[in-house]
C-alpha cells in the first residue's frame, strides 16, 4: 500500500502540473485575445485613414444660408381679422 507521505507527495506533484496546464492555456488565450485585439485595431484605423483622406479629396458640402422665408398667407385669426378692418 502507498505511504500517507508518498500519498501526499504525488497529490503536490499533480496539482502543480494541473496549474502549469492551467498557466499556459491562460497565456495562449490571452495572446489570441491580444492578436485579435492588435488586428481589429490595425483594420479601423486604416478605415479611419482611408475616410480622412477621401474627405480631403472631396470638396466640402456647400453651406446653407439661413434666410428669411416666404411672407405666409394670413390665417383666420382673430388678431388678423381685427387689424383687416
Amino acid at each position: 500500500m502507498i505511504s500517507d507521505k508518498a500519498r501526499r507527495w504525488a497529490e503536490a506533484v499533480f496539482k502543480k502540473e494541473e496549474r502549469d496546464r492551467d498557466g499556459r492555456a491562460a497565456m495562449t488565450e490571452y495572446g489570441v485575445q491580444a492578436r485579435a485585439t492588435r488586428e481589429k485595431t490595425a483594420r479601423l484605423k486604416a478605415l479611419r485613414l482611408a475616410k480622412e483622406a477621401q474627405a480631403q479629396t472631396d470638396e466640402p458640402p456647400a453651406k446653407q444660408t439661413k434666410g428669411r422665408s416666404a411672407p405666409r398667407a394670413p390665417t383666420n385669426n382673430c388678431s388678423l381679422n381685427f387689424q383687416a378692418r
